[in-house]
């Protein structure tokens, strides 16, 4: 795939997370992946970020920067929502919270095969009064 079509495939991928369109994960992510270092299955994967939205029903995925190379995508996004559920183990607050991702993740057939993120975790227990 060139970098164009893995951008490509990337962007789709946020279209669809910002839609919360989860059951559309399987356009983009192999059936069995590694994320974050531990092996999963997409039902996993889509299992997690239903629990996302549910919690934070508002929830989005901003991208502010992206490198491409090869089969490897790297992005800095922004995410924010409404925490109005249970998340991460904290009754809901009504606070809308703000924090940095950073994303890391291998693409194979179009799809992702590895996906690794990490999560500003202090601003998110900060913003919770956790």
């Amino acid at each position: 795939m060139s970098d164009s079509d893995v951008r490509e495939v990337f962007e789709r991928y946020i279209d669809a997370l910002n839609d919360h369109d989860f059951d559309r994960m399987t356009e983009f992510i192999h059936d069995e992946l590694v994320e974050n270092g531990r092996p999963v299955t997409r039902d996993d994967v889509i299992a997690e970020l239903k629990g996302h939205g549910a919690a934070v029903p508002d929830f989005t995925w901003r991208v502010q920067d992206i490198a491409i190379d090869g089969d490897r995508v790297a992005a800095r996004l922004f995410n924010k929502g409404t925490h109005t559920k249970e998340w991460l183990g904290v009754a809901p607050t009504g606070a809308t919270l703000e924090f940095a991702e950073y994303a890391f993740h291998k693409v194979r057939d179009g799809r992702f095969y590895e996906m690794n993120y990490l999560i500003d975790a202090q601003a998110v227990q900060r913003q919770l009064g956790a």
